[in-house]
């Protein structure tokens, strides 16, 4: 890993392959090895000819980890995203996100059009849309001395995912609180840039692809069949889908 700094603060990133550039932003509780590592995704764009750009996002694996909410508003996580551009004199790259990386991917493409060539925003969908989401249950469940009880299947599996992935509970407790907050759904009509929008048919924490996409200009959607939210990420249809929509 090497590291650069962002708003205060050092962040690891690495870089593999060699070609045309993509940048990649992965999901909350996640880190870069396990969203695009042991998806096979570095694989799979290494062959397809893509210098990879990936990054530990704040809070998250060997980055600094913060326990302030306000740390964690995605338009201060675009901004990383910048950042790191600018440390490797990139002046501009194929953007892709999952979940939450999707999330910082819409906004950073639309507060920094000029830095991002195509944009793909997957495991998100209509639910980005939703106001007053509640993020106490999840919250409640990260700061727990106490996992038996959690309740609730959502809440489980993202203190399970973060124990896994040995993550600052604290740190990503903050984060969720953040990113639960209305999406700037505002800044969607605003994007200029091509977008293709990726949701597991079965994912019932993004909601469906298409009427997220609707509020893009020009933006795709792609349903991956018979996945969920965390099947979704690696699979083969969506990598599928990406290739032919990079090619375009």
């Amino acid at each position: 890993m090497q590291y650069f700094e962002s708003d205060g603060l050092k962040l690891a990133y690495r870089v593999e392959g060699v070609g045309a550039p993509i940048l990649l932003v992965h999901g909350f509780a996640s880190t870069h090895q396990v969203n695009w590592i042991a998806t096979s995704w570095t694989r799979t764009l290494v062959e397809a000819g893509r210098r990879i750009i990936m990054a530990d996002g704040r809070g998250h694996g060997a980055s600094d980890k913060p326990h302030d909410v306000e740390d964690y508003a995605l338009e201060a996580m675009a901004g990383d995203v910048v950042a790191l551009l600018d440390h490797l004199g990139e002046p501009g790259v194929d953007l892709m996100g999952y979940s939450m990386g999707g999330m910082v991917s819409l906004v950073a493409a639309a507060m920094y059009p000029e830095r991002f060539d195509r944009v793909i925003a997957a495991g998100v969908g209509e639910r980005l849309l939703d106001k007053n989401k509640d993020a106490s249950a999840v919250v409640d469940a990260l700061l727990t001395d106490d996992p038996a009880s959690i309740k609730g299947p959502a809440a489980k599996l993202f203190r399970t995912f973060a124990e896994q992935n040995h993550q600052d509970r604290a740190a990503l407790a903050a984060c969720f609180e953040a990113v639960r907050a209305d999406f700037p759904a505002e800044l969607l009509p605003h994007i200029t840039r091509p977008v293709l929008i990726v949701a597991g048919e079965t994912d019932d924490q993004a909601g469906p692809a298409a009427p997220l996409a609707a509020h893009i200009p020009g933006a795709q959607a792609y349903t991956v069949p018979k996945r969920d939210h965390m099947k979704t990420v690696g699979d083969r249809a969506y990598k599928e889908a990406v290739l032919k929509f990079l090619a375009e």
